[in-house]
């Protein structure tokens, strides 16, 4: 934690601008593009983490789906995977969240601009909703992603957590591709005291599963399957590193 409170310290100046830039952006949302709202959000992480010497490095761009919607499915480690995506998902993209958590200064804004979702926990008609809105959006060509895991432990140590198979249920709504996203020591920048300074993450794209691939299966078994992927990656980038060392 120590990592956050020095980023949001030696940026309160960025932070001020950026968190009333974003109001008066979203007094009209729609006065701006999908595109200039996520190159404004863009612009917030990439130049906190120059000044805290946070970098994450991308592999896997190629197996997005050029066309259409799809489903963004990563393992959740801790406050900073959704701004290690974005900094290597080029086309514009939204995350859903935690409500009470969506309230905070700078997260409000950084959600609004890319017209997140917020979900209520443990309110399965309320996410229902939230679904089948993201389904809509999804089938329109909008990008979301969701964390199967649901919460994330501190000092997370690239473990990856049972998945619920509740949440690819807004996947089968919209038909769409998922796509397993192995994140790799994300929760060093900002969940782990053992950890202080630059830091650099990994953000793996894995190839995506087409709903003729899982329309037939049962959402647990696509929640293990796409879970196994995304292990799977994690240990071979680990196999990687330890040859290269």
């Amino acid at each position: 934690m120590r990592n956050f409170y020095h980023t949001i310290l030696i940026n309160i100046h960025r932070i001020i601008y950026y968190v009333a830039k974003a109001r008066i952006w979203l007094l009209n949302v729609d006065g701006h593009t999908d595109e200039e709202r996520y190159a404004l959000a863009n612009e917030m992480i990439t130049k906190m983490n120059r000044s805290s010497g946070y970098e994450t490095l991308s592999f896997g761009q190629e197996n997005l789906p050029e066309d259409g919607g799809y489903m963004l499915y990563p393992n959740h480690q801790g406050k900073y995977d959704v701004l290690g995506i974005f900094t290597s998902h080029k086309k514009p993209c939204s995350f859903v969240m935690d409500e009470k958590r969506s309230h905070l200064i700078l997260v409000a804004e950084f959600l609004g601009l890319v017209k997140g979702k917020r979900l209520i926990l443990n309110d399965p008609r309320q996410t229902l909703t939230v679904f089948k809105e993201m389904a809509e959006e999804l089938k329109k060509g909008r990008k979301f992603i969701l964390f199967p895991e649901g919460g994330y432990k501190e000092n997370n140590r690239n473990i990856v957590e049972d998945f619920k198979a509740g949440s690819f249920k807004v996947a089968q709504m919209a038909k769409v591709p998922i796509v397993p996203v192995a994140l790799v020591d994300s929760y060093k920048v900002y969940n782990s005291d053992e950890h202080i300074g630059p830091t650099r993450t990994f953000v793996y794209y894995l190839d995506p599963i087409h709903y003729d691939e899982y329309k037939d299966m049962k959402t647990k078994d696509i929640a293990a399957m796409v879970r196994q992927r995304i292990v799977d990656a994690i240990n071979q980038h680990f196999r990687n590193t330890t040859c290269k060392s």
